[in-house]
């Protein structure tokens, strides 16, 4: 099974750009479909993107993100990404990733997650 963990995010101004990175640990990542969800304060965890397993021919975004989120995946070094463009304060929240056998906009469906990063943006 996967094990994984974030990194990328900070502090950034309004209009800038990050790119979080999931990385595994465990074994068979590329079985996995990977998803990024986020939560803000006092709000339900929101789903953003998810990538298929394998080749990740097939990819799917919230409306919020469309056109300036980018997700993708690199199976041999056992990782994921989420590029994220044009940040806006609302974008403000910590960012998760997740891992299970199939696409979801659901969190309920994805059983293994990552600890999560703050990005927090700056207007």
């Amino acid at each position: 099974q996967v094990q994984l963990a974030e990194s990328g995010g900070g502090l950034v101004q309004a209009g800038g750009s990050l790119r979080l990175s999931c990385a595994n640990s465990g074994h068979d990542f590329s079985n996995y479909v990977i998803a990024w969800f986020r939560q803000a304060p006092g709000k339900e965890r929101e789903f953003l993107a998810a990538i298929s397993s394998w080749s990740g021919s097939i990819r799917s975004y919230a409306d919020s993100v469309k056109g300036r989120f980018t997700i993708s995946r690199d199976n041999a070094n056992n990782m994921a990404y989420l590029q994220m463009n044009s940040l806006k304060p609302e974008d403000t929240a910590v960012y998760y990733c997740a891992a299970d056998a199939a696409i979801s906009r659901d969190p309920i469906s994805y059983n293994f997650w990552g600890q999560g990063t703050q990005v927090t943006v700056s207007s």
